[in-house]
């Protein structure tokens, strides 16, 4: 909880940097969800299943990763590096608040199952990217921390979605009569 917290207040101070509009206080108290752009805040908040919530967070992940690859092959002039580190950190709490939302799935017995399925499989995909990343990416000085974390949370996040296959309650079962 403590490092997605770091991580996200991490981000919210990059984004009052890049934006410079933000005072710091005000990033600071709305620093868990700074990453999620007010569009994808309502799908959160709009989504009525937790698989729902689930499958955006992913999906938000995704998008932040691509964006981080496209700001490695085509840098911007100016804030590159707050880009980078911000993107990464933005990653990395989309994927942890993901798996939260297994974990509370779980605990209310939800069916989330396609959120499960969905997280071991983009988990998977996600680890090696940011591996190859992590071995050899370019300017990898500049974000070796945040992959480094970005990859500790995303295999965090595949181990507990293979326990979840475990603990999530099987579909129900139709019978012919």
């Amino acid at each position: 909880m403590n490092r997605r917290f770091l991580c996200a207040l991490l981000s919210a101070v990059a984004v009052a940097g890049i934006c410079g509009a933000l005072p710091l206080r005000a990033a600071a108290q709305r620093a868990e969800k700074d990453y999620l752009s007010s569009v994808e805040a309502a799908k959160i908040r709009d989504a009525e299943t937790t698989n729902d919530r689930i499958k955006l967070f992913l999906t938000f992940a995704e998008d932040r990763l691509t964006k981080f690859q496209y700001e490695l092959e085509h840098p911007s002039s100016n804030k590159h590096t707050e880009m980078l580190n911000y993107l990464m950190n933005s990653y990395i709490g989309c994927v942890d608040d993901a798996a939260d939302l297994i974990q509370l799935g779980l605990e209310k017995q939800d069916n989330i199952r396609q959120g499960i399925d969905l997280m071991a499989t983009k988990s998977k995909d996600f680890l090696e990217i940011l591996k190859k990343y992590s071995a050899s990416g370019p300017e990898l000085e500049i974000y070796k921390d945040n992959i480094d974390d970005a990859v500790e949370g995303t295999e965090d996040a595949l181990r507990e979605a293979e326990k979840a296959k475990k603990k999530a309650a099987p579909p129900p079962i139709r019978r012919k009569n």
